[in-house]
């Protein structure tokens, strides 16, 4: 043995020939560098294509309705507000206007919901460690719905038109922390124990919610229903400069997390025993996905799968490295929503598609598909 312990040898010390498993461990290694290394490489060609397609899709979006613009006048317009003289202005009557006032703020709302819901999503994934989680588990959502139908069915009206708003993300981040009180024990919090406290609290806002909407009357009644199904039709610019921060503050924090994350993928054991604090991690998800889902549903409503689906394409196509999973989690909830809003306002003439529906019908066979296939390549998600 040269009197060397084996992993430290000194500088200059000749070890000792290398036997086949030596080498075969060295090629494993090699392998896992250069499929770290292909990983960051295809995660970073994926965010620029994704962040190119959300560009494209925001002008599509905006130049498409019951009016159409051209995309060359919906850029132009966007340049001559950053003070360049360059293209085209719309040219139809009160083209400029639909542009600033209606579409404009639906497009980015819809941007800034998608971001937030899936960016949510992936945090949701890797904290509890299990890739069927997403944020409706721990009651956000219905949190969420209990809180605007109790503000619709009693005619609540102190805040004006935030007045729902404000009592939908209340009772979403409420609700939300409550699962998270309720599944603590001696310090610590269990996944299992959060999540079937998620579902237990789950099924008793539903049960409040259905009891609100027994005792309302035919008009607040729609306007529940209208809530669930999900829209965008309400966006303005103060919608959009009260989700966004929320937004991106949560995107931000859960970027500043992914080294955690990684190492939580492989164990709390072991993330513990490489000096990652677990249950401040796990303090830190939560809020992060309560603060951002109370915010994008209480404006759109329940948009159901962009939590669960996008985070699992983005790791389908770059591995589960949260570094850029996050972030590319993020442009392609944008990418999703924006683009199931444009089919949802536009499919029908004159008519507008519930928003959520639209997710639900496009991720509910989606997910499926998804199952069957991890089932069949891996014997199961265990």
């Amino acid at each position: 043995m040269n009197g060397v312990e084996p992993g430290r040898l000194s500088k200059g010390t000749v070890a000792p020939a290398a036997g086949p498993a030596t080498e075969k461990g060295g090629r494993a290694q090699q392998a896992q560098v250069a499929a770290a290394k292909g990983g960051v490489l295809r995660g970073g060609l994926l965010i620029a294509v994704l962040a190119v397609a959300l560009g494209a899709m925001i002008v599509v979006a905006a130049s498409l309705g019951q009016v159409n613009i051209p995309p060359a006048e919906v850029l132009g317009s966007i340049a001559h507000r950053l003070g360049l003289d360059i293209g085209p202005l719309p040219s139809g009557p009160q083209a400029e206007n639909a542009l600033w006032v209606v579409r404009f703020p639906r497009v980015a709302l819809a941007a800034v919901t998608g971001a937030a819901l899936a960016c949510s999503g992936a945090v949701m994934q890797g904290v509890f460690g299990n890739p069927l989680a997403e944020p409706g588990v721990i009651g956000v959502s219905w949190g969420a719905a209990v809180g605007a139908a109790t503000v619709i069915v009693f005619g609540l009206n102190a805040l004006g038109n935030w007045t729902v708003v404000l009592a939908a993300f209340a009772a979403g981040m409420l609700t939300t922390l409550l699962v998270y009180a309720m599944s603590r024990q001696g310090g610590r919090t269990e996944v299992v124990t959060l999540l079937l406290t998620g579902i237990a609290v789950n099924a008793i806002a539903t049960a409040a919610l259905g009891l609100l909407m027994f005792i309302s009357s035919s008009d607040a009644l729609r306007s529940i229903t209208s809530w669930q199904l999900g829209s965008l039709a309400s966006a303005t610019w103060p919608a959009v400069a009260t989700v966004a921060p929320c937004a991106l503050a949560g995107i931000a924090v859960s970027c500043a997390c992914a080294r955690s994350l990684d190492v939580l993928a492989l164990g709390e054991r072991v993330a513990r025993q490489l000096g990652v604090d677990v249950e401040r991690l796990r303090f830190t998800g939560i809020v992060i996905i309560a603060l951002t889902t109370s915010a994008a549903v209480a404006f759109s409503g329940i948009i159901a799968f962009v939590g669960l689906v996008v985070p699992h394409l983005i790791r389908m196509a770059i591995g589960p490295g949260h570094r850029t999973l996050i972030p590319a989690s993020a442009l392609g909830g944008a990418v999703l929503v924006v683009t199931a809003d444009l089919v949802a306002r536009t499919s029908i003439p004159y008519q507008e598609l519930p928003l959520g529906v639209l997710t639900s019908l496009v991720g509910g066979p989606f997910f499926f598909w998804l199952l069957r296939r991890t089932r069949s390549k891996s014997g199961g998600w265990g």
